[in-house]
């Protein structure tokens, strides 16, 4: 079988996925996010114009801080430039999105420092415990932060009963009870566990306990690992997403992204706890599996956003950027532990980063287009940065597939 991956192949490819890290990525949000008043700038329009909002929110800032951090260890700039990126993100969770009365981390402040939202959110305190462990060896502070926010969710979200995590709580730390026709701050109904969460709880735990060897941890760790695993991705290859507190499933729909993204995570997790995870490496392969032939847009590359879960019809053919970079790391990963049998990884990975290249990248204004439609046309009504547009999923697939191409 020809390998699609030759090792010349690889070398310039590689080359061509750290220009476009440090032009379309890092270079778009460091320092021009960086705010003299504390934290990070969160809006700007499609030609990197600052915009309206004055509001800060965790998730945006527990991403710029690990981007940040994992800037720290991998790049070549100056590490103290880096360094004090780090700092300064750590600062702003720290004196700014801690609740220092009560515990747990807001999930948005507006510029007094006062809450916006009378909510605080397992999936907002997952990405701070996310960031805080990967800054550790940058700021001392970081990591007791993580732990503290760690047995903050221990105390106050964790499902004794039934596993996993309640997930919206007030600001007193009390799970939100079901509410008809109410939602969460991450979309979900109130009274519901969510995949999304879930999932980063998983993230968040493997970069915790990678710093912080604790036999919680690695419990909490295993727990969430085989939640997802077992309960949430489904033996066809695609995940649920809602779920009651005993985990019934609700009513949802395939989202392609996640299920690409959770193949690299079972996989990043059972490294994390030292397992040789059969299961969950046959179901990882089965998510992108399946993401391919439902998801996968032959005729232009990308993968399209979502299906209906039953008919598997794809509702939302637009190509969303994070998508793409999540596509891009999976691809690579079920290259290399499937390639020598399949090859249709890594030709999928070209034709991918074939699309991203040419269609994704903005070559005027630098940074990735949040959407274009299935042909690669941008909507340029999109902001290249807000609340839940940021540098973290590009970042994150950029890395690893220029470490899955060394």
């Amino acid at each position: 079988m020809i390998d699609p991956l030759p090792p010349e192949l690889r070398t310039s490819l590689a080359s061509e996925l750290r220009s476009c890290l440090r032009r379309h990525v890092l270079n778009c949000w460091f320092p021009h996010a960086i705010d003299p008043r504390g934290g990070f700038v969160e809006d700007f329009d499609d030609a990197w114009r600052l915009g309206p909002s004055r509001e800060r929110h965790v998730v945006y800032q527990a991403r710029l801080t690990w981007t940040a951090a994992e800037a720290s260890r991998r790049e070549p700039d100056p590490r103290e430039v880096w360094a004090e990126r780090v700092r300064h993100g750590v600062t702003f969770l720290e004196s700014k999105l801690w609740d220092q009365g009560r515990g747990g981390f807001y999930w948005s402040i507006d510029e007094k420092g006062e809450p916006t939202r009378a909510e605080k959110h397992v999936y907002g305190n997952a990405f701070a415990i996310y960031a805080l462990a990967t800054a550790h060896d940058a700021d001392p502070r970081a990591l007791p932060l993580a732990r503290k926010a760690f047995q903050w969710l221990e105390d106050h979200a964790h499902d004794d009963a039934h596993k996993g995590w309640f997930e919206a709580l007030t600001l007193d730390g009390a799970v939100k009870p079901a509410e008809s026709g109410k939602s969460d701050c991450i979309g979900t109904a109130l009274g519901l566990k969510s995949m999304n969460a879930h999932i980063h709880l998983l993230e968040a735990l493997t970069a915790l306990y990678g710093v912080w060897p604790d036999p919680l941890v690695k419990t909490r760790l295993a727990e969430v690992h085989a939640l997802v695993r077992d309960t949430i991705v489904q033996p066809e290859g695609f995940q649920r997403l809602f779920f009651q507190p005993d985990w019934t499933p609700a009513k949802d729909y395939v989202s392609f992204g996640h299920d690409v993204e959770t193949a690299f995570l079972l996989h990043e997790s059972a490294g994390a706890l030292g397992i040789k995870d059969a299961k969950g490496e046959k179901l990882g392969h089965a998510l992108v599996n399946h993401a391919m032939k439902h998801g996968w847009d032959a005729p232009n590359g990308g993968f399209f956003d979502a299906a209906e879960r039953e008919t598997k019809k794809v509702t939302h053919r637009d190509k969303i950027w994070w998508v793409e970079a999540e596509g891009l790391n999976a691809l690579l990963l079920m290259h290399r532990l499937h390639g020598k049998k399949d090859g249709r990884y890594g030709f999928a990975f070209l034709k991918l980063w074939e699309f991203i290249h040419d269609r994704q990248l903005d070559s005027d204004n630098g940074g990735w287009f949040a959407a274009t439609d299935e042909a690669g046309v941008p909507d340029r009504r999109k902001p290249k940065s807000d609340a839940w547009t940021d540098p973290y999923h590009q970042a994150r697939a950029l890395w690893h597939v220029i470490d899955g191409l060394g």
